[in-house]
């Protein structure tokens, strides 16, 4: 066997749990996630991160994940789209605002949508019109149109706002 082909050994967390796994050194980080680890909510669209349906969030920064090797995440701290639920895993703010305003049709953007929202959301949960449309401009829809998806943003904004 070559040793390009050798498995690595990486530790990473993956919504608040640590997984340590022996990866080839090829491996996406998308590929990983839905295939070693079962997180099938990660989406695999058009693999060349043009999508944004793999987006994750890497240390809390959005990235699209069939850009990064499995590899290059040791070390690091992953939240995917099913670490946005509560505790008792219901759905959180996010989640439930995108169904109650129908921020999704077909659900195929769905995760990477949530993601880049979930980002903007931490760092501002009073965003313009304009600074949505920033934070999910790196993902694309087919179904939507958009505008559900920003009233679903614009309404989990506002019920965050709430509780706190």
């Amino acid at each position: 066997m070559s040793e390009a082909m050798l498995k690595r050994e990486i530790s990473l967390t993956i919504n608040g749990k640590t997984h340590a796994l022996a990866v080839e050194p090829r491996l996406s980080l998308s590929d990983m996630l839905r295939d070693e680890l079962r997180l099938n909510g990660t989406h695999i669209g058009c693999e060349h991160g043009v999508c944004g349906a793999c987006s994750i969030l890497l240390d809390g920064v959005p990235i699209r994940s069939c850009l990064m090797l499995a590899v290059q995440a040791d070390g690091h701290n992953i939240t995917t789209v099913e670490g946005m639920c509560n505790e008792d895993q219901t759905p959180g703010i996010l989640q439930e605002a995108f169904q109650e305003a129908h921020g999704m049709q077909c659900g195929y953007c769905t995760p990477g949508m949530l993601i880049s929202a979930q980002a903007l959301l931490t760092e501002n949960n009073d965003p313009c019109l304009e600074e949505i449309k920033e934070a999910i401009g790196g993902n694309l829809c087919r179904c939507t149109g958009y505008t559900q998806i920003i009233e679903s943003i614009q309404l989990a904004a506002c019920r965050m706002r709430e509780a706190d």
